[in-house]
């Protein structure tokens, strides 16, 4: 089986009304992990994932995008890029 870390995401986004995070670890489902709203505009989801490369975007209010704040990112199929963390 393998290791998992737990990794928290961070996104500021305080006109969001709804915010998830998909990726390699969760199948790219977007109702797998729903993001909180806290008080400060930050939404914040923590995720266990997969030692390894992790790629992934954040889904707010309907519309993809990467992480502004991401050290890394790779192209993907769609014409746009996902954003990368080292778990």
């Amino acid at each position: 089986m393998a290791r998992t870390k737990l990794v928290e995401f961070l996104l500021e986004m305080p006109t969001a009304g709804a915010v998830s995070v998909a990726g390699t670890f969760n199948n790219w489902d977007v109702r797998r992990n729903p993001m909180r709203k806290g008080r400060d505009g930050f939404w914040r989801c923590k995720v266990w994932a997969p030692v390894g490369r992790q790629e992934y975007r954040f889904v707010v209010d309907g519309e993809w995008i990467s992480d502004p704040k991401a050290a890394a990112s790779a192209p993907n199929p769609h014409g746009s890029r996902n954003s990368v963390v080292e778990v």
